[in-house]
């Protein structure tokens, strides 16, 4: 298994930044293609980027392309997201997930954190 517990999530402004980390612990971090997830109330779960195992593949979603930067550190067993220029649409909660293709949506058999809030007001 692995363990995923994310952090740096908070209430900002519009226009704002901000870095999530997503810890990992458990199984070998740096087998998985990782990735960042978003659901805001009413709405579905949006894959919004993805990074595969070594780092060297990245995927967006149009919404966050652009103003997001997904990376990873294996080493330290990490997972990041810079959230640049951050809108009120942005607003959702956000965890990571491991994910079978870095492009991919998370399928039941994928580990995820329990998330943390982004509130952008206007």
């Amino acid at each position: 298994q692995v363990q995923l517990v994310e952090s740096g999530g908070g209430l900002v402004q519009a226009g704002d930044s901000l870095t999530l980390s997503c810890a990992a612990s458990g199984r070998t971090f740096g087998d998985y293609a990782m990735g960042w997830i978003r659901q805001a109330p009413g709405k579905e779960r949006e894959l919004i980027a993805g990074i595969s195992w070594n780092g060297d593949r990245t995927y967006y979603s149009n919404s966050v392309k652009g103003r997001f930067t997904i990376s990873r550190d294996n080493v330290g067993r990490a997972l990041y997201v810079r959230m640049n220029n951050l809108k009120p649409e942005d607003t959702a909660l956000y965890y990571c997930s491991t994910l079978a293709t870095f492009y991919r949506a998370p399928g039941p058999d994928d580990y995820r954190g329990h998330g943390t809030q982004v509130t952008v007001s206007s």
